[in-house]
């Protein structure tokens, strides 16, 4: 048998550019060097882009899929006037130049590479990585679905608010534990309900607390961390974390969105187009998930309500709003007995004294009083708090920067 023949044996090159005056030819080489090569013949047929075999004394073309360019995948944000590229890289945008006049629309995945810029483009729409693979049930249940020692005590570990808890306790009775009757009278169930009021004042504790005293499947959607840098991935996360809540076998469920506001803003011209195709994801899901018989609400917290799209309180969506303000004076007085119930105390402490001393505090500063008064009789070497510690407590967390809140009832 004959052995193969071979044309020519050389230095694989691409051309960077061609003088057709003078012959030169501008190279770069697989390992990133340029060169120039002079003296070449029959340059008019030698275009910027083509791979060469450069032997001794003549040249041939070779195939493009020969040179050893690693090619990328990304999806277009935006197009610049003069036809350059931007591509989504994660954290910033990057330049592709598109020479060969690839038609490129935004949001298209195209498949480039830095010489020579947009190759092709691979799909119409966004395709998401391994990362951004659409998720299942399952995914989402690993990453929002809490476990009931997550959620932490009952409604004796709320201190203050009375008016909330009850209307907490009568959405428990009347749309969990009381859904076949409902289903009986044909009424509509409530769908969703909406938690208002300045941050620190317990909407996300109370949201545990409904769905521990209820035995209902608690799914904590924050918001900032579902929006996804792949456009359609935040919408199939939220289509799964709905399938899953329906199909709970637990037969109820509720999906809490805290910070809401960063997914259901206002829409308006300046919205981005992807956040405007979040917002009518919510929208649809809220309107027709089908609970298939079970107990599945919607809670949502936010210290925005102002920002919200109006669409999303319509009846229908939204048919609650209990309001959280800043504790009054009862209130305090009781979230500081909660939370002296909790821990080793010793002697009459001066709660009532720090309840007067703390108007305007929210929830979470009250508590961080208690936080600093163990810390301070733990470095005294004592195992209980006393009532030094708790004055002590109260000087450290007056004296942090504060910020004014509103909404404070006295």
């Amino acid at each position: 048998m004959s052995s193969p023949s071979v044309d020519i044996v050389g230095i694989l090159v691409q051309v960077a550019s061609v003088d057709h005056e003078n012959g030169t030819v501008h190279v770069r080489f697989p390992n990133g060097k340029h060169g120039t090569l002079t003296t070449m013949s029959q340059t008019e047929s030698i275009r910027r882009g083509m791979v060469l075999i450069v032997g001794d004394d003549r040249w041939e073309h070779a195939p493009a899929e020969t040179w050893p360019e690693p090619n990328s995948i990304s999806v277009v944000r935006s197009i610049l006037d003069d036809g350059t590229v931007l591509i989504d890289e994660g954290v910033n945008l990057k330049p592709v130049h598109n020479e060969s006049m690839v038609e490129v629309a935004v949001d298209n995945t195209i498949e480039y590479n830095d010489f020579n810029g947009v190759i092709r483009v691979v799909a119409s729409t966004p395709i998401r990585g391994s990362l951004g693979r659409e998720p299942d049930v399952d995914d989402v249940r690993r990453s929002y679905l809490w476990s009931d020692q997550g959620l932490g005590g009952g409604f004796s570990d709320f201190g203050g608010y009375p008016h909330v808890k009850a209307r907490a306790q009568e959405l428990i009775e009347t749309q969990l534990e009381r859904r076949k009757k409902l289903d009986k009278i044909k009424a509509r169930p409530v769908k969703g309900v909406l938690f208002t009021g300045p941050p620190g004042t317990g909407k996300t504790h109370l949201a545990r607390i409904i769905a521990r005293e209820s035995a209902a499947e608690f799914y904590l959607v924050s918001g900032p961390e579902i929006v996804s840098q792949w456009v359609g991935s935040s919408e199939d996360t939220l289509r799964k974390i709905f399938e899953a809540a329906t199909t709970s076998e637990a037969e109820r469920a509720i999906i809490f969105f805290d910070e809401i506001d960063s997914i259901a803003e206002r829409r308006g011209r300046d919205s981005h187009e992807s956040s405007r195709r979040l917002v009518a994801q919510l929208l649809t899901l809220m309107d027709g998930f089908d609970d298939k018989g079970k107990s599945v609400i919607v809670i949502a917290a936010t210290n925005r309500a102002e920002a919200l799209d109006p669409a999303l309180l319509r009846p229908g969506r939204f048919d609650w709003e209990i309001e959280f303000g800043m504790p009054d004076l009862s209130d305090r007085l009781e979230i500081l007995r909660v939370g002296a119930r909790k821990l080793t105390t010793s002697g009459e402490l001066p709660l009532e004294d720090v309840a007067a001393l703390s108007s305007g505090w929210s929830a979470a500063e009250l508590t961080a009083i208690w936080t600093e008064a163990a810390l301070v009789a733990a470095g005294e070497g004592r195992g209980a708090i006393a009532a030094e510690d708790l004055a002590i407590a109260y000087e450290r967390v007056a004296s942090k920067p504060r910020r004014s809140n509103v909404g404070e009832a006295e």
